[in-house]
């Protein structure tokens, strides 16, 4: 575009931020994919450290070998190659002796999760989530007409105690949860992991109360410091729905997930999938089932983590070195986000215009609270950039707050708009460096 300058560029990225109302995070993302912004922002595997060459080639005879059979209408629960594959899978997190007819292949976890809204949520029903919560569920539940109750974490993750109050809450209302929303292993946004002895006491206050549980576990795979905890589902069959994905240990393009179901709503999951998508691709699942069958993906998980134990260690060094005092945040030990507190008085929100026309994206803790708070929070990935990348992004991110609280002490609290502050999970201890 001839004449225009990179400050054009960034002042309109600014304007476009301003004026997000109805999907924040969409609209952030479609600036944060431009090359000259660091994102900090999205919650995209790197797909890059797969072997493509490879991939390619599996593809290729996909269609010239199968195409047949690929590249028609499949059935709604999926392919049963794919859900024997599925349960094998699901073997090495913990989960034993799951049957592939429990299995229902879903176009990626997202569906697994509407389905399982579309089952069991009425308008005005009550769904309780942590607080913060994986920013796609909460749209379900916004879109099911559901109301979402945050349950507080720390950072051994979701409170028990907090989780029996707010079910006793509900009740007092005269009303009934219909089920916990969970990510109890490196949570989205947080990346704190459920502790091995709160998960049987969440699991005994849920079977107390009859509440169903919804556990999501798209990162168990990504442990970064020896073996993830068993999933809630490997310690209760019974009222748990598992739902899972390949999107973060393969190929998210593909949108391959699943839900392992108790037996007797199996086939209520499979009409809906049916009605909602009439099948699941069959070459997606195809070329999942020969990726898991031929391709040694075990070491490629490996890789993954190895690559994103050092990217979270650059963010973490990266935030030690470079943020303002009065900033913590979380200390993963896998998944793909650090949850940042900001200092006292700064807004995640309003920041933003400001943050990108630095070119950096974040995610503002605001995405992932129903009720819109959180402006005090930011979620960062590390997963997508290089260690150097991340580094900058961090450096350009930190510059932006000094600024804000430079304007806050000139101009006092009106510099920055008010928030309502929710740390959600006890940030650990990580000082800025004036505090070392």
């Amino acid at each position: 575009m001839t004449g225009t300058t990179q400050d054009d560029y960034t002042d309109v990225y600014a304007r476009r931020v301003r004026g997000m109302t109805t999907s924040e995070i969409r609209a952030l993302f479609a600036v944060a994919s431009r090359p000259e912004v660091v994102s900090l922002a999205g919650g995209s595997p790197y797909i890059a450290a797969l072997p493509l060459d490879a991939v390619g080639e599996m593809l290729g005879r996909l269609g010239s070998e199968q195409g047949t059979t690929s590249l028609q209408y499949g059935i709604g629960q999926g392919t049963v190659d794919l859900r024997e594959r599925i349960c094998e899978v699901m073997a090495l997190s913990g989960i034993h002796g799951a049957s592939p007819d429990d299995v229902v292949v879903t176009v990626g976890g997202q569906q697994a999760i509407d389905l399982l809204a579309r089952l069991f949520l009425d308008p005005g029903d009550v769904v309780l989530a942590e607080g913060p919560s994986y920013v796609g569920a909460l749209g379900v539940f916004q879109a099911a007409q559901a109301q979402v109750h945050h349950v507080p974490m720390d950072e051994d993750g979701l409170i028990p105690e907090a989780l029996e109050e707010a079910i006793a809450a509900v009740a007092r209302s005269g009303r009934r949860a219909k089920f916990l929303y969970t990510i109890p292993t490196f949570q989205n946004p947080a990346g704190v992991t459920l502790s091995e002895e709160r998960r049987e006491r969440v699991l005994d206050i849920c079977e107390r109360a009859g509440l169903l549980v919804v556990e999501d576990d798209p990162y168990g795979m990504l442990s970064f410091e020896g073996d993830a905890p068993l999933p809630l589902r490997a310690r209760r069959r019974e009222g748990v729905f598992y739902v899972s994905t390949f999107s973060k240990t393969f190929a998210p393009g593909l949108r391959v997930g699943w839900i392992l179901a108790p037996h007797a709503v199996r086939e209520k999951l499979v009409m809906m999938s049916e009605a909602n998508v009439l099948c699941p691709s069959a070459f997606a699942q195809a070329a999942v089932t020969q990726y898991l069958s031929t391709m040694p993906w075990r070491e490629q998980v490996k890789s993954y983590r190895e690559i994103y134990r050092e990217r979270r260690d650059a963010l973490l060094t990266a935030l030690r070195d470079l943020m303002p005092a009065g900033t913590s945040w979380t200390h993963p030990t896998g998944g793909l986000f650090v949850w940042a507190t900001l200092p006292e008085g700064l807004d995640s929100k309003a920041m933003m215009p400001r943050a990108i026309a630095a070119r950096v994206a974040y995610v503002p803790g605001t995405g992932f609270y129903a009720d819109g708070t959180g402006r005090g929070n930011m979620r960062l990935n590390f997963s997508f950039s290089s260690p150097e990348r991340l580094r900058e992004g961090v450096r350009r991110l930190a510059g932006v707050m000094e600024q804000e609280l430079a304007m806050r002490a000139v101009f006092g609290p009106a510099a920055t708009q008010p928030h309502h502050r929710r740390r959600g999970p006890a940030a650990a201890d990580a000082p800025g460096p004036d505090l070392a």
